[in-house]
């Protein structure tokens, strides 16, 4: 397959941000005396928007929408402390995007994370910009793992989805990229688990970022 194109989860895939998020989210849930968790545990509380992250984490009997939405409010707010003490790219990822510019294949990034940290994280981390699009959660505009946003990414390139590798660590990237009528792959270096990746529809694995490149010229 000649593949053109490579949309990039962000958290979890570019970025190790698990810290960074488990330290936020429990500093709010500390404000209301209510109980924190592991950063291990936050591994499945992260992938699907700030407002699922918030409404795994509080207990159960407290998950009424206005306490929920208030909690949003108070976690962008320490997050917007924090989202830089910890997090860095994983090893290998300047490589490889590198490798990627070098070849011509476009790059976009498609997360749940609030577009505006979205963007803002990017220009910090991955400042010489090798990104064609940068997409974070907006209003009104679908989810992953509703392909809608990975298949404006593709018309707005003018690249054919099935030309695209979809680059994910969680059962919603799969999911996403199957939707989409890309080639889903999994990085065993994220949040979840290689069972996971493989019952949401993986069509490879990689252990290391750089691996990318020998899918994309074999």
């Amino acid at each position: 397959m000649n593949y053109k194109a490579v949309i990039f989860d962000l958290d979890g895939t570019l970025l190790d941000t698990l810290e960074d998020i488990a330290d936020s989210m429990n500093s709010v849930l500390k404000q209301f005396a209510f109980p924190e968790y592991s950063r291990e545990v936050y591994r499945y509380f992260i992938g699907e928007g700030i407002e699922r992250l918030v409404r795994q984490a509080l207990p159960e009997d407290k998950r009424e929408q206005a306490l929920i939405m208030q909690c949003v409010t108070r976690m962008r707010e320490e997050y917007s402390k924090r989202w830089a003490n910890k997090t860095r790219p994983y090893p290998e990822i300047p490589e490889l995007l590198d490798a990627l510019a070098g070849r011509e294949i476009k790059m976009s990034i498609l997360s749940n994370k609030p577009d505006d940290f979205t963007k803002k994280m990017v220009a910090n981390f991955f400042p010489r910009g090798k990104f064609t699009i940068i997409q974070g959660e907006k209003p009104f505009v679908p989810k992953k793992p509703d392909p809608y946003a990975a298949l404006a990414i593709a018309e707005n390139l003018k690249i054919p989805p099935h030309t695209f590798l979809f680059l994910g660590d969680s059962e919603v990237d799969m999911k996403t990229a199957l939707a989409a009528g890309m080639h889903p792959v999994g990085v065993l270096w994220g949040f979840r688990t290689a069972e996971e990746l493989i019952s949401s529809g993986a069509k490879a694995l990689i252990q290391n970022p750089t691996d990318l490149i020998n899918i994309i010229i074999h």
